[in-house]
């Protein structure tokens, strides 16, 4: 299906927040943060599935050691189903990186290497959210998605994403919003 261009559309710091009829299971449940939106489709990363593996895990596959307790124990996360073996970095302040996407001043999405050599260095403090893949949309296909009821949307708390357990993420984003989940239909209805 061809998607729906809304040129007045802008969804970058935005979350996107899965409604319950989403048949998807890579997004079912899932709170996204959209780092870029833009004409030519959005990026992305979930954030509140976190995946059996610890930084440290992740670390050691790449021949890095992170001894930094602060990041060790800290679980990787899906980000989405595009390039699941490429790793993300969501971090705050936003920095500068070989690969950062600036999402503002605030925060970044960075995908180069030189970020985890970053943190195994004493003095590195950025609160950070590491994924292994991402979401991915393309030109019209989010909006498309979003007239279809597949999501809510909500302008992006940080604290949500770097102050709160992963499995209190998606409760507070519907809170953002006013909403329980609970109280949501798995069908879309228009008037």
């Amino acid at each position: 299906m061809r998607g729906v261009t809304t040129p007045d559309m802008n969804l970058t710091h935005h979350f996107l927040i899965a409604m319950p009829s989403m048949a998807d299971t890579n997004f079912a449940r899932t709170l996204t943060y959209i780092a870029e939106h833009n004409e030519g489709g959005a990026l992305g990363v979930i954030v509140n599935r976190p995946i059996d593996m610890s930084l440290a895990m992740l670390f050691e596959r790449v021949d890095m050691a992170l001894e930094n307790e602060r990041y060790a124990q800290q679980p990787v996360y899906f980000g989405g189903p595009v390039q699941t073996d490429r790793g993300f970095v969501l971090h705050r302040p936003a920095g500068e990186w070989s690969a950062t996407l600036k999402v503002n001043e605030q925060v970044g999405l960075t995908s180069s290497k030189d970020i985890l050599q970053a943190m195994t260095l004493d003095g590195f403090d950025l609160d950070v959210l590491v994924t292994l893949g991402y979401a991915g949309w393309d030109a019209g296909q989010l909006e498309q998605e979003l007239a279809e009821n597949a999501w809510l949307t909500a302008p992006a708390d940080l604290g949500i994403v770097f102050d709160l357990p992963a499995e209190e993420r998606f409760a507070a984003a519907m809170q953002l919003l006013g909403i329980d989940f609970a109280n949501l239909s798995e069908s879309a209805g228009h008037a």
